[in-house]
């Protein structure tokens, strides 16, 4: 019998991201296929999210497109899961009469059952679970790198920020056990994998379900025992419940990056007010100065939300205040987008459309600037380059390969033509920073000291099959 062939399309955070790859194994369990680039697939599952009004945009128009694909093409199945699906349940069904299957966030697993009954039965079919029943981590996952890998160590969250709907399709945190999470670091580390990106909707809580309020820190320096683990990432904190202790495992730990995504949201005190965001500006400040006073070279991220209801001319410039004092290396910035069922969709000083676009245009210009005079002091610097599937960018003399450094910057590396000392996926090499744009770097000088890895012998360009981890919980 032919294999059916899948395809997952993924919006939204890295969550979301993982998500997929959890759907991805769960399929390929089930016996489907990944579809060819070039072949419609007979499954097509969106992942969803609800944060910003346009995702939900992009998917009716997505399903729109698609349903006279479908209509030509017999048998063919359409499933939208993940956070959308699970804020809208029926809606999706209503508006898009073709959709076969919608699950929600806490039903990863249910998919391949959803599938067949919705074949047998000729009907479309919609599980919306409303609590988590079993830890995600448990399905088989589908990596897309054979040396990366995101290991979920928390689910759901506890704050009431009043524009992120989030908390009320997630639901309240759920944490892993320690012994769980680093069970699984090390069977991916078995594997070839050598870095690791640690995720939770609020890492630096996690431990609240068992009551121990150092957890995270004590996490990270557990991290830094796991033999061959060269990178250890995490995503996202939260300024609230961000401690001394967490600094001091970054900067003590050598296999913890000197990077960090703190989400700011606003500089204004009265806007973090009103967003619920229970730190204040100072309190921002005097962490990003703790981390750079602990980890100088450390590369600070951020989010910013621009055009929050109610958000005056003194209130953004508060914010571009607080830019030029914390000195980003980037930012991920948002014009506010109202989500129903939040307090916020629900005030009546929304801003207008033009004053949002113009402020962000302004902040967008403030953070480039800072993050290209950032790059422009790393020009003749060293920098450690993990190197990362495909091609990076090329010119008429020059092949490059890119990847990340240390700090999480993205770096275009000239490589050798030769296959030979050419790098693979995964490898590890030097390279000085010869050129500087707000975005990336270049290393045009050629590599030194390259480091062969199980996770660059392992890519080759093959599809990674999925798996089940054996874990032996400590």
């Amino acid at each position: 019998m032919t294999r059916r062939s899948y395809q997952v399309i993924t919006y939204g955070c890295q969550m979301n991201v993982h998500d997929s790859e959890r759907i991805a194994g769960v399929l390929e369990s089930a016996g489907y296929r990944r579809a060819e680039p070039s072949e419609q697939a007979d499954v097509v599952v969106f992942n969803t999210c609800a944060v910003r009004e346009n995702a939900d945009n992009r998917l009716y128009g997505n399903l729109g497109h698609l349903a006279p694909v479908k209509a030509g093409h017999p048998g063919m199945q359409i499933a939208v899961g993940g956070c959308m699906a699970q804020k809208d349940k029926d809606v999706v069904v209503a508006r898009a009469p073709w959709v076969d299957v919608v699950f929600g966030t806490h039903n990863l697993g249910s998919l391949p059952v959803l599938l067949e009954r919705a074949r047998v039965e000729q009907a479309a079919q919609v599980e919306i679970l409303e609590a988590l029943e079993r830890f995600p981590s448990t399905l088989p996952t589908r990596r897309d790198s054979a040396y990366a890998a995101w290991v979920a160590i928390s689910v759901g969250c506890n704050n009431t920020c009043t524009f992120c709907i989030v908390p009320s399709l997630r639901g309240k945190e759920t944490d892993r056990r320690p012994g769980d999470i680093l069970a699984e670091v090390e069977a991916l580390v078995a594997e070839g994998v050598q870095e690791i990106t640690l995720l939770g909707q609020n890492v630096n809580t996690y431990g609240v379900e068992f009551g121990d309020r150092a957890a995270f820190a004590k996490l990270l320096r557990a991290c830094g025992t796991v033999s061959g683990l060269e990178r250890v990432r995490f995503a996202s904190p939260h300024p609230k419940d961000f401690t001394d202790e967490v600094i001091a495992a970054m900067a003590e730990t050598p296999n913890v990056m000197p990077s960090l995504h703190m989400p700011l949201q606003s500089g204004s005190d009265r806007v973090l007010r009103e967003m619920h965001r229970p730190y204040r500006r100072e309190r921002f400040l005097s962490i990003i100065e703790k981390v750079r006073a602990a980890i100088p070279d450390a590369a600070i991220t951020t989010d910013i939300i621009v055009g929050f209801p109610g958000e005056s001319d003194a209130d953004f410039a508060d914010t571009l205040d607080i830019v030029r004092q914390a000195r980003f290396a980037a930012a991920f910035t948002f014009q506010y987008s109202k989500r129903p069922g939040t307090p916020a969709a629900e005030r009546e000083d929304q801003i207008p459309k033009q004053i949002v676009q113009e402020r962000y245009e302004r902040l967008v210009a403030e953070i480039e600037d800072i993050a290209w005079e950032q790059n422009k002091a790393l020009v003749g610097e060293t920098v450690e380059v993990l190197f990362a599937e495909g091609e990076g960018r090329k010119d008429a003399a020059t092949a490059r390969m890119s990847g990340r450094a240390r700090d999480n910057r993205l770096v275009h590396v000239a490589v050798p033509d030769d296959s030979a000392s050419r790098p693979r996926p995964g490898d590890i090499a030097d390279a000085v920073i010869t050129y500087a744009a707000p975005h990336h770097l270049n290393a045009d000088a050629g590599i030194a000291n390259l480091r062969r890895t199980k996770g660059g012998d392992a890519w080759q360009g093959a599809q990674l099959p999925a798996r089940t981890l054996t874990l032996t919980v400590k």
